[in-house]
């Protein structure tokens, strides 16, 4: 090829080059999408777990719902406090005090104290498990199968199976709710950190039927309700129920459950 064809080639592919360019530059200003500063700003400071327990499919959609003033700045339960106060300061508003909340198994039937109809084998899930005919192993068809579909499900290594009974460790604990959703039974909700007294039953039983099955179940006797004098716990379904926004933590409901199964 002479010098002149290369040159003109050059000439020609830096020219297509820089129509391009200049083509993409207009391009990107003409569809430029605007950015929320604040948003931005909201996003940097979330932790980016993802876990979804802000009810948000993930800490960029949370962010930009704070930012748009759709959620509260206090929004993400892996952060906490922390968080929103950083939060609260971009977005010009009072934080607030967040009460911190953990998950909590409303069943205490171990291996020692709840009965087991049958063997299972099978798949070592707790939907799975279920599935069988009665609700799985356990006798009680309301309690905790222990085949750890929880422990799966949490991203933060703060639940684990002891002794056939999921529980929860309070300092890992985030509160994101993803053991809340995998659990089949409903067994497990959240509670107030600080909440000094849980009912670690979810039987729907009549007490005859419970001790049948479980030594540590309630029998609904309501001995917690005629002692609490601020009508913080009743007997619904024929288990015991706290009111935490009433709960003074007194104690007497504890001290006169006849199966200390009020922690």
């Amino acid at each position: 090829m002479s010098v002149n064809g290369i040159i003109l080639a050059a000439l020609v592919v830096g020219g297509t080059g820089l129509v391009i360019s200049v083509l993409l530059g207009i391009a990107s200003e003409k569809f430029k999408v605007p950015v929320d500063e604040k948003e931005v700003a909201v996003r940097e400071c979330l932790p980016g777990n993802n876990c979804g327990g802000c009810g948000f499919a993930g800490c960029d959609a949370l962010a930009k719902a704070i930012a748009a003033g759709e959620a509260p700045v206090g929004g993400c339960p892996v952060g906490g406090q922390p968080v929103a106060d950083q939060i609260a300061a971009i977005m010009g508003v009072e934080a607030g005090s967040e009460e911190k909340h953990v998950a909590f198994v409303k069943c205490a039937g171990t291996c020692e104290k709840a009965k087991t109809k049958y063997h299972y084998s099978g798949n070592e899930d707790c939907v799975s498990a279920v599935s069988v005919p009665g609700g799985g192993p356990k006798a009680c068809s309301f309690g905790c199968t222990g085949f750890g579909t929880c422990v799966k499900a949490c991203g933060f290594d703060a639940i684990h199976v002891i002794n056939g009974v999921a529980q929860v460790d309070k300092e890992k604990c985030v509160a994101c709710g993803k053991c809340v959703e995998a659990c089949p039974k409903s067994l497990i909700e959240l509670v107030p950190y600080a909440a000094p007294h849980k009912v670690q039953c979810n039987s729907k039983e009549f007490g005859k039927a419970v001790k049948e099955v479980c030594s540590a179940g309630c029998i609904g006797c309501k001995m917690c309700t005629r002692v609490c004098e601020f009508d913080a716990i009743t007997v619904e379904n024929n288990v015991a129920k706290i009111d935490y926004s009433k709960c003074t933590g007194c104690g007497k409901c504890a001290e006169k459950c006849p199966d200390k199964i009020i922690l």
